[in-house]
């Protein structure tokens, strides 16, 4: 959402889905001083009704991001700056909790900047906000949570396993081989998000636009954009991580990789544009950095100017957020299937909450009361939700429930993300009751397996990048070895044991794995995405 200061009362605007960024004040000013924001005209459609009960009467600007004013006296809790983050001190022997309640001494924030991710700011699209005299949009946070718990035993007495090595030894007998290779469109291209059907690998970059690629061969096959002109552009900025109904995606493109002034339907099959959707106007002229998500028929839209739903096959809205009060600030974060908002409501007694709506319907699953902001720097699951959140008193990962609070997983050291380094990547997954997911442990990839249940970390696979499997396949676990022989294997979701599936050649690099997104096509082949040009294309091995 924007990214000015958190402004003090003013006029309340209009309700609809789209909120025009609010203007800085031409010099300090008190906050209760500051200026009023400017009116928010509707969408083109009267807006449908609130899907929560909500009145429809006027509001102020409900997707200013977080930037506090200086609190009055008990206004709310201290936080850091906005650039940092805290971890808390290590602590030994900690339980996984239940809701948040008050931390012990083991888990209270330390002032320590947790570690920010290394990655080029090239594998990062929404930092590439343009240039021309325009501001840069804020980048999305991405840093990854860094925790200190113990592991916990597991229900029923089974001590959690952290795996052993013992199974790198083994060595597939079946061999991979390079099949065909597609160059990066340009040294500077950033990968923006990407899709597998059975036939085509469709590629979104800042620099090659949208395109499609046939899986034999390597051959494109279509390319893609709602417009050309200059004032609209036609980069991928956006991209929903998954297909929904009849293979349709959601795209969003604009000037540069960082600005998004359009949202589009697109046929993966084909690569038609099926429709489009302005996320700039006249009255909202300022484009932002956005994302999308697609959940059945609907897609979700979660930016700084909008938030809320749109039918996948027409564009038509289907829902939009409403604040809770006239004079609300909110931040939103999005996944497949929900939305999380923390907002800051200067007009209600309770001044902080932090929600989950659903997202097909824009419905509050849950609301709980803050003390503070919360801040979510990964989701990884929609259902059951599952999401790092970092607040005043701690960072936490954390399985949340139908209220909001839940249990802790207990990461340990290992710094959590929801895909392999790169922000296009989307390879966290739940197997049943286990969420399996990447991560960084001692700055080497890893990936890890926790019961959601019990909150117990079940084991670790060393040196490995996590694989996303193709459709049909979400009961299989795979990953590729990133040390000795690279090798793709599948992995026991409950045990963590390794079985090797196929070797890949050597000199398959381990920066092309851990740079981007690994998908296993449907005959068990391995097909490399580069978040960066530098680093090279696209590769299919098989």
């Amino acid at each position: 959402m924007t990214a000015e200061s958190s402004p003090g009362q003013g006029a309340p605007q209009e309700d609809g889905w789209a909120f025009r960024p609010r203007r800085p004040a031409a010099g300090p000013r008190p906050y209760r001083e500051q200026r009023q924001p400017e009116p928010v005209v509707p969408w083109d459609a009267p807006p449908a009704a609130e899907p929560y009960g909500g009145s429809s009467g006027t509001r102020w600007d409900s997707t200013m991001p977080l930037r506090f004013p200086e609190p009055r006296a008990g206004g709310h809790e201290a936080i850091p700056g906005a650039d940092r983050r805290t971890r808390p001190h290590p602590g030994h022997g900690e339980p996984a909790d239940e809701g948040h309640g008050r931390p012990s001494a083991a888990t209270t924030a330390g002032g320590r900047t947790a570690p920010r991710r290394s990655e080029p700011d090239a594998a990062r699209p929404n930092a590439l906000a343009g240039g021309g005299g325009r501001r840069a949009a804020k980048p999305r946070r991405t840093g990854r949570v860094m925790l200190t718990l113990a592991v916990v035993a597991a229900a029923g007495g089974t001590a959690a396993v952290m795996l052993k090595q013992q199974d790198a030894a083994a060595v597939a007998s079946r061999s991979l081989t390079q099949a065909w290779q597609t160059p990066a469109p340009a040294a500077d291209d950033a990968l923006v998000g990407s899709w597998l059907t059975d036939k085509l690998l469709v590629r979104a970059s800042s620099r090659g636009g949208l395109r499609a690629y046939d899986l034999t061969d390597g051959r494109r096959v279509w390319s893609a954009a709602p417009s050309a002109d200059d004032k609209h552009g036609s980069v991928p900025c956006a991209m929903s991580p998954t297909l929904g109904a009849q293979g349709i995606g959601t795209v969003a493109f604009g000037t540069d990789s960082g600005t998004c002034t359009r949202l589009a339907g697109v046929d993966a099959s084909t690569g038609k544009i099926l429709w489009s959707l302005p996320l700039t106007s006249a009255k909202h002229p300022t484009a932002t950095t956005a994302a999308t998500y697609v959940q059945g028929g609907v897609a979700t839209v979660v930016g700084k100017n909008f938030l809320g739903g749109v039918d996948v096959r027409t564009g038509g809205r289907v829902w939009g957020y409403k604040a809770r009060g006239h004079y609300c600030n909110a931040y939103d974060w999005g996944a497949d299937g929900v939305v999380l908002v923390a907002d800051f409501c200067l007009d209600r007694k309770t001044r902080f909450t932090f929600s989950a709506l659903d997202g097909k319907t824009g419905k509050v699953i849950w609301r709980k009361a803050e003390s503070a902001h919360s801040d979510v720097t990964h989701i990884l699951s929609g259902s059951p939700l599952v999401a790092a959140v970092h607040t005043a008193r701690q960072d936490a990962v954390r399985v949340l429930g139908a209220t909001g609070d839940g249990r802790r997983l207990a990461v340990g050291d290992d710094e959590l993300t929801s895909g392999n380094t790169s922000d296009a990547d989307h390879s966290a997954r739940l197997y049943g009751n286990v969420l399996v997911t990447p991560a960084s442990a001692a700055g080497n990839a890893v990936v890890d397996g926790f019961d959601t249940t019990t909150g117990a970390k079940l084991w670790t696979q060393r040196s490995a990048v996590l694989a996303v499997p193709a459709s049909g396949a979400h009961d299989k676990v795979y990953a590729v070895t990133t040390t000795g022989a690279p090798q793709l294997v599948s992995i026991d979701p409950r045990t963590g044991r390794t079985v090797p599936v196929a070797v890949l050649p050597v000199g398959t690099g381990k920066w092309n794995f851990t740079a981007g997104t690994v998908y296993v096509t449907r005959d068990g082949g391995v097909l490399a995405l580069n978040a960066l040009g530098s680093n090279g294309g696209v590769r299919l091995y098989r």
